[in-house]
């Protein structure tokens, strides 16, 4: 049986600074060296991992990943030392929220008509 799951985004402004998306994305980075690779891993085109990395670099006083363009030499991307802070931090809240909300989420979804 599937549960509910609790679901942290953090908005500036009308804009997603940070959600799990995000922090998975940002992971996928730090893992392949590049936006791109991070894209195929998971499933979702280069342009939309781009524009979520422009919005999440937007959203915050530093970078969270620098990158550099393709080409003869090959490009990259990587979670600046500010993204690897920001990514433990809302990894901790999401953790940290599920501890808090367990026995209500755990009441909803008592509730819920769950699919099976």
């Amino acid at each position: 049986m599937t549960k509910s799951s609790l679901k942290i985004r953090v908005t500036n402004g009308n804009l997603i600074a940070m959600g799990p998306g995000k922090a998975d994305l940002l992971e996928a980075i730090d893992t392949n060296g590049s936006i791109s690779a991070a894209a195929k891993q998971m499933s979702m085109s280069y342009r939309r991992a781009w524009e979520l990395v422009d919005v999440m670099n937007k959203c915050f006083k530093q970078p969270l990943v620098l990158s550099s363009p393709g080409g003869q030499h090959g490009g990259g991307a990587q979670l600046t030392e500010f993204g690897y802070l920001i990514l433990k931090t809302y990894r901790d809240l999401v953790a940290k929220a599920e501890i808090a909300t367990s026995a209500e989420l755990e009441l909803i979804n008592a509730h819920l008509n769950l699919p099976e």
